[in-house]
């Protein structure tokens, strides 16, 4: 998706991370207001890692998904909610079958307000009863280099032609 650079300087940025970035990436890309998105790995220590490297649970990285969005469209609260709704937040460093630091539950902030108001929400949410007796893991942390995934994992379900990893 191509941005309009009158428009880009009012787009903020948003990073998550549930698990598999491949479904997470899908699901934003459906929400109105989501100007881009791109797959790809943060939170560790190591610079510039790639797909092998950070499968390995050493270089620290989540799989991510960084978001551009157009607040006048949808709010940070909005994709908050979406976030809390695709992926299973009480699980440890792993969404399924899927298992490793690299699959955690993450919101990776790049402000003040995104840390408050994820803070806020992740508060509700425990609130609601929704998990029972189950915690929330989410980790909440300052966002760091967003080093974006091979090509090939861009789009990845687009590119497949599917919309999640499971086969019906």
């Amino acid at each position: 998706m191509k941005v309009d650079k009158n428009k880009s300087e009012n787009l903020s940025k948003a990073t998550f991370a549930a698990g598999c970035f491949w479904g997470v990436e899908a699901a934003f890309r459906q929400v109105r207001g989501v100007v881009s998105t791109r797959v790809g790995y943060t939170g560790g220590t190591t610079e510039d890692p790639g797909y092998e490297e950070v499968c390995t649970g050493r270089t620290g990285h989540a799989e991510a998904v960084e978001i551009l969005f157009d607040p006048a469209l949808v709010s940070y609260e909005d994709l908050l909610s979406i976030f809390w709704k695709i992926h299973d937040p009480t699980q440890k460093n792993r969404q399924g079958p899927d298992i490793g630091t690299n699959y955690r539950s993450a919101i990776f902030t790049h402000d003040d307000r995104q840390k408050a108001l994820a803070g806020e929400s992740k508060n509700r949410r425990e609130a609601s009863g929704d998990y029972g007796s189950r915690r929330i893991v989410t980790e909440i942390v300052p966002a760091k280099t967003f080093w974006p995934a091979e090509e090939y994992h861009q789009q990845f379900f687009e590119k497949q032609g599917r919309r999640s990893c499971r086969i019906s």
